[in-house]
């Protein structure tokens, strides 16, 4: 995860970068969530560890992190935008909650992964959109508000999409 979710923050600024005409590398460097994720990366594998002293603080802030993303998303979604990209919203929303389990369940077949391995593969694709995704795109100028919304969906399917990955698909897996 202390990989793939920089790699996977390159990869959303990039096209963000290019249609707001702003330079790629100055957004990778002011990038928050990369910065924490790389920072955390780099403290581990130099061994750093958090005085435990400090440790209950940061987990409590840790812990509230999910809620305040939430809250953050709530507070700029606009129902009517979602009006405005229907068949968009729909779509990445079936893809994300039905099309990344079935992958996800295809490739565990695929590769034999053991009941723990598959299992935790169908969870992660059947989680609910990061809220993150409302700040990356309020931050680089995109329609903060429709993406507020897809977050706030996704949660809501979320509900939907645990229980299909980890009750329906995850017995098809031999689990």
């Amino acid at each position: 995860i202390g990989v793939c979710v920089p790699l996977f923050n390159v990869g959303a600024v990039w096209p963000m970068a290019r249609h707001a005409n702003k330079g790629f590398m100055r957004e990778l460097l002011r990038n928050p969530l990369i910065i924490g994720t790389v920072s955390g990366l780099v403290a581990n594998l130099l061994g750093f560890s958090m005085p435990f002293w400090l440790e209950p603080t940061v987990n409590r802030i840790g812990q509230a992190s999910l809620a305040l993303g939430l809250m953050a998303a709530g507070a700029g979604m606009q129902f009517g935008m979602l009006a405005s990209a229907k068949t968009l919203g729909g779509l990445v929303l079936a893809v994300k909650h039905l099309g990344m389990p079935l992958m996800a369940l295809g490739l565990a077949l695929l590769f034999r992964l053991d009941p723990t391995q598959t299992t935790i593969l169908l969870m992660f694709s059947a989680v609910p959109t990061a809220s993150s995704c409302y700040v990356l795109a309020a931050r680089m100028g995109y329609n903060g508000p429709y993406v507020a919304g897809l977050v706030t969906l996704s949660t809501l399917l979320g509900i939907v999409s645990l229980p299909f990955a980890l009750g329906v698909l995850r017995p098809l897996a031999g689990t």
